[in-house]
């Protein structure tokens, strides 16, 4: 099996209307999605807004229910865990959100948010304010950030500065699978790359598992090895990145490359 699967997973939400609130209709989310992802593989999931991209990263982490279908991490149904053990197994997967001004807590200090996110999984550094330090200071260096900046609250840094600090935060429990959701959508075109070379070191060094997802097929180009291509709750094209971009099989999947900004240059 591999490291990541996906079996028919289907995620609804009922739309009510009327007096009495009755069920008219769904909004089919996610309708049947089957992927397989392989350790140390960077998949691409690509869409326009409203695809159900995000959905389907929710549902990935367990923080939306699934109507039906299956989750498995490394072999093991998440679908059929109680709330103690999803809480456990959480630790193995992490997400980064996409706007770093709103998903970090502005009264916490960098120290604070990436201490309490260490301490998820060791709990005994808790007992030693030294080696906690240490730890947050070595996981800062480690997304390109200053160590002495660690007092700081999120509103001193830049947006770049933010979406790295949301960067260290998933990596402190030391998770397997990390989802990326429009990680570089809030930056500047100048600040992008960074972020993006730094999630590619990453995978390289920690051996991570990562999902990145994104409206933009060209910043996906450049980071995934497989891309999966959504439209309307469904999966339309899967491959490798180089196959899908040279020889693209659906019409959605043409029509987005087909907005992708060309530079043209004056004779």
């Amino acid at each position: 099996m591999s490291f990541l699967e996906l079996v028919d997973v289907h995620t609804h939400f009922p739309i009510r209307k009327g007096t009495f609130g009755g069920i008219t209709d769904v909004v089919r989310a996610v309708d049947g999605v089957s992927l397989r992802i392989e350790k140390s593989e960077i998949l691409g999931l690509v869409g326009e807004s409203g695809c159900g991209k995000s959905t389907l990263s929710r549902t990935i982490m367990q923080l939306q229910p699934a109507n039906s279908g299956q989750i498995f991490l490394e072999g093991q149904n998440l679908s059929t865990l109680g709330s103690m053990d999803i809480q456990r197994r959480r630790l193995d997967f992490q997400m980064v959100f996409q706007d770093p001004y709103a998903s970090l807590n502005p009264r916490m200090t960098v120290y604070s948010t990436l201490a309490e996110a260490l301490c998820q999984r060791h709990r005994h550094l808790r007992r030693s304010r030294g080696k906690l330090a240490s730890k947050v200071g070595e996981l800062m260096e480690r997304v390109g950030l200053d160590a002495r900046f660690m007092r700081k609250y999120p509103h001193e840094f830049s947006g770049g500065q933010r979406q790295r600090i949301a960067v260290a935060r998933a990596l402190a429990p030391e998770p397997k699978l990390v989802l990326a959701d429009e990680p570089v959508s809030a930056l500047d075109v100048s600040i992008q790359s960074q972020i993006l070379n730094l999630l590619l070191k990453l995978r390289d060094d920690l051996d991570l598992t990562m999902i990145f997802i994104s409206h933009d097929l060209s910043v996906v180009r450049y980071l995934a090895d497989n891309i999966a291509v959504m439209n309307a709750g469904r999966i339309v094209e899967y491959g490798p990145a180089g196959e899908v971009f040279s020889n693209p099989q659906d019409a959605y999947t043409r029509k987005l490359l087909a907005a992708i900004p060309r530079i043209q240059l004056s004779a």
